[in-house]
């Protein structure tokens, strides 16, 4: 994809490649008669719904904004849940709600009186994730997420109608197949007692590696052993992974030590908060990340033969100190104005953006499967102010 005289930042997601995953998402959900469903914390870029709405019925919440935005913008009352309710927005949250998940018992308590014909639901903490970083990792000790099998009454109460349970990160269906023995030996003494389960986020079905025969069987087996059992799947990832890119430019190239950094028009603590947060490595197109540990007194060679050309740290526009991100191997010399293309940066980041030291939000575009570009959102100094109006 190359477009002329684009304005960056811009990020820019592309039809044809989020069709691609919405029809492979739909199939999956037929072939295990289950539901998927978007959840809102990885994309909410809400003029794509119409998209969405071809392929797939309902959405996640976990806040009043997002189930407000489930209702009047996807048009579909939301399957909500939130680690805690406050009591001057449940009832709007309620009105937004088709089903609605307490996180503890004593939320449970609280509301469950108020919660009109929401379908309700406890969150379930089994214990097992085999998500390595702490940060992404639901079952964690002392999580405060879900109740622990321990400290359910043998008999639920008699509204509650589902369990909902997280455990996953951009997972294979190989983790589900182990997490769900672990679910399944805690939990399945009270199946009897509900009509649906939410298997939550992090199954990156649309990941090339995903055995997706393998999940097919797991939840035809589910099915199985539950036939009066209703399955929702509810990633946010699998529906944007690799979708489209962030565009960005370089403004400077500044040299210390012998490391050249190329200073960007976009922000890693502002635009792709999950590089530094998880951390990972972006995928620069073309250009290779180089391995260098940081702080070594070996430092890095500013001409790499063997990787491709020349070595550039690649660095944020803010003014944290950190905003900087590896090594990266060109196969020329940068130069100001260039572009410096991230890719998949449509999930996990229009979402967790911020716009510390002023730094504008990037444009938000989509190019249409004819190829035409639409701009959706560009932003200015007035969202930057009201932020704090």
């Amino acid at each position: 994809m190359k477009v002329d005289n684009l304005k960056t930042p811009v990020y820019i997601i592309e039809e044809t490649l989020l069709r691609r995953n919405l029809a492979l998402i739909s199939e999956v959900a037929r072939r295990t008669d289950s539901q998927w469903i978007l959840a809102f914390k990885a994309f909410a870029l809400w003029k794509t719904f119409p998209i969405f709405r071809e392929y797939i019925s309902s959405t996640t919440a976990s806040s009043l904004s997002e189930a407000r935005l489930a209702l009047e913008e996807f048009g579909a009352k939301a399957h909500t849940y939130s680690p805690a309710y406050k009591d001057d927005e449940f009832d709007d949250i309620v009105r937004c709600s088709s089903h609605l998940t307490f996180n503890s018992l004593s939320q449970y308590e609280r509301f469950h009186e108020r919660a009109g014909e929401c379908s309700l639901g406890l969150r379930i903490n089994p214990e097992y994730s085999e998500v390595e970083t702490l940060l992404y990792n639901p079952c964690a000790p002392g999580t405060r997420f879900g109740v622990s099998a321990d400290k359910l009454p043998e008999q639920l109460p008699s509204d509650i109608r589902g369990f909902h349970c997280h455990c996953h990160c951009e997972s294979g269906s190989d983790v589900f197949e182990r997490s769900l023995q672990h679910i399944e030996e805690k939990f399945s003494k009270w199946f009897s007692q509900i009509e649906w389960i939410n298997f939550g986020g992090g199954h990156l079905v649309t990941r090339k590696d995903y055995d997706i025969e393998r999940l097919v069987r797991i939840v035809q087996g589910f099915h199985e052993r539950y036939p009066h059992l209703k399955v929702f799947f509810e990633p946010g990832s699998a529906f944007a992974w690799q979708t489209g890119p962030l565009v960005s430019s370089v403004v400077d190239i500044v040299e210390d030590k012998g490391i050249r950094t190329a200073i960007l028009d976009v922000s890693f603590t502002c635009h792709m908060p999950d590089c530094l947060e998880m951390p990972y490595y972006p995928e620069v197109r073309g250009a290779q990340h180089v391995e260098h540990e940081v702080g070594s007194s070996q430092e890095p060679p500013i001409h790499l033969e063997g990787a491709g050309g020349r070595l550039y740290r690649l660095g944020g526009n803010s003014c944290l100190s950190g905003d900087w991100m590896g090594d990266w191997a060109f196969d020329h010399e940068l130069q100001v104005g260039e572009e410096i293309v991230f890719e998949d940066m449509i999930h996990y980041t229009t979402v967790k953006t911020n716009t510390f030291n002023g730094i504008s939000h990037p444009s938000i575009a989509m190019q249409h499967s004819d190829g035409t570009l639409e701009m959706l959102r560009e932003y200015g100094y007035e969202d930057y102010r009201d932020r704090m109006d």
